[in-house]
């Protein structure tokens, strides 16, 4: 199919980006010793254009219904492209999620429409934006089935929910030898924080270690737990392992020795329903753009009773009831946590992608994903030399539809880069914020596959039999033994 001009014109151009940095050693579990030669960095072009261009052809489909990948991929258009003569094969959604369309066009629609400062404005477009944020706030809680709305506060990310949870909850409730627990596998987002408050209040930091399955131990984890123990911070699924804790038994028994839990919840709540009442945690944490959203804000979910007794993070407009010469007072939770303006439109993107998330229903993504997450393992099993991270499936065992992994000799970061450069396949490479972990492996980094609803059986196998090649292509960098 010729190529019109519009779409040729649109998007060529050379950048530089380097198959391998210097002084790296390959990450792989069978073989530590440094790949002695490396693909160096080299030049690489990077071409994308409309789907309608000249377009390989996608692999065999099964003649069946459509499965619920192939049904909802068209709702997202940056899917609908070629990358580097590519058909794009987007399988980084554990970093980030496309947008649908009916998010983008709340977006547009909020900036076109009724872009406005919220809340005390009485004009038409304040009162609209403010009803708008609200609502989606009120979205957010019954997404997540919070008591009441108030329950839920707006932050940039969920980085800054959990830091919001450490600096104003830990330095008024942490001391000198009080301890946190923490899993090897938490993301550096729910690790350094605490870092810093154990530095100035003197708890000390605990961490829990992975089975044999490579599971975050909670037997250890119950043993550890104590009167000592003030918080337990564990994620819900593991961003690299893809196992699924039992967080209403974490929190059960850290409520049994009077510790709070704080949960990340960045790769479940998009992925499965997530009931914060019946998780009985104190407080959960989520980001937006992980969940079909725009980037720029997350959620904190605390208790009511716990919110309403921490004081300020951040001090300025909209946190305050009155303000004095040399004091102020402090509007109650949430306004109380949202100093300045929020991301409102930002906010009212999120609240359109939780409306379609629960036009699709939440238990119908799940059970498809758990679906989509065998069907990635098994298939990568069959590479040979490849070390898969985490738990193998089972009928008592479920695996979030992420994989990360390495293969022998080679390096994360080239097997990426050239699925990328010769295959339009978007996965990442690297420590996925999770240095601890790859330490505890014995490893320096990994590359990791992650799907969502969006994909199908049909992008596994054409990343499968790209990697396949990838391999083969940079065997051919490595010396003859």
């Amino acid at each position: 199919m010729a190529v019109s001009a519009s779409q040729h014109h649109s998007l060529c151009k050379l950048i530089v980006s380097p198959f391998s940095l210097p002084n790296r050693n390959p990450h792989l579990i069978k073989n530590p010793n440094p790949s002695p030669n490396p693909v160096r960095g080299r030049f690489r072009r990077f071409a994308c254009s409309s789907i309608a261009a000249s377009t390989p052809a996608a692999p065999s489909e099964e003649k069946n219904s459509p499965s619920l990948g192939d049904s909802t991929r068209s709702d997202f258009p940056i899917l609908n492209q070629v990358i580097n003569g590519k058909r794009l094969v987007y399988l980084d959604n554990a970093a980030t999620s496309q947008k649908p369309t009916a998010v983008i066009k709340v977006l547009k629609e909020y900036y076109e429409s009724y872009n406005s400062n919220v809340h005390r404005g009485i004009h038409f477009l304040s009162a609209k934006a403010t009803d708008e944020y609200e609502q989606a706030r009120r979205k957010v809680a019954a997404f997540v089935n919070a008591l009441e709305p108030r329950e839920i506060v707006f932050t940039r990310n969920a980085t800054e929910a959990i830091n919001l949870v450490a600096y104003s909850w830990g330095l008024s409730n942490l001391k000198s030898g009080d301890e946190v627990l923490l899993t090897i596998a938490e993301h550096h987002s729910a690790i350094v924080p605490w870092q810093l408050v154990a530095q100035q209040t003197g708890a000390s930091l605990k961490y829990i270690g992975l089975t044999k399955e490579q599971v975050p131990d909670v037997d250890q984890l119950k043993k550890l737990l104590s009167k000592k123990t003030k918080l337990v911070v564990t994620h819900h699924v593991s961003n690299t392992l893809a196992s699924v804790l039992p967080i209403d038994q974490i929190v059960h028994w850290s409520h049994d020795v009077g510790a709070k839990v704080l949960v990340d919840a960045c790769q479940s709540v998009p992925h499965m329903s997530v009931d914060v009442q019946k998780l009985n945690a104190d407080f959960l944490v989520a980001s937006s753009h992980k969940m079909c959203g725009p980037t720029g804000v997350g959620f904190l979910y605390g208790k009511s009773e716990l919110l309403s007794a921490m004081p300020p993070f951040l001090g300025g407009g909209e946190m305050i009831a009155d303000v004095f010469e040399d004091y102020s007072t402090y509007a109650e939770p949430p306004s109380r946590f949202e100093a300045g303006t929020p991301a409102i439109g930002e906010v009212i993107g999120l609240g359109a992608a939780i409306d379609y998330l629960s036009n699709i229903g939440m238990q119908r993504i799940h059970q498809y994903e758990l679906e989509l997450a065998n069907y990635l393992y098994d298939s990568l099993l069959t590479i040979p030399n490849i070390h898969v991270y985490g738990p193998a499936p089972s009928e008592t065992t479920h695996r979030a539809a992420l994989c990360s992994f390495n293969v022998e000799k080679l390096h994360a970061t080239d097997i990426a880069t050239i699925l990328d450069e010769m295959h339009g396949v978007a996965i990442r490479s690297g420590h996925h914020c999770a240095q601890p972990l790859h330490r505890f492996l014995g490893v320096n980094s990994s590359a990791r596959a992650s799907l969502h609803f969006y994909n199908s059986k049909k992008d596994v196998e054409f990343f499968i039999e790209a990697l396949r090649d990838t391999i083969d292509f940079l065997t051919k960098f490595q010396p003859s033994s």
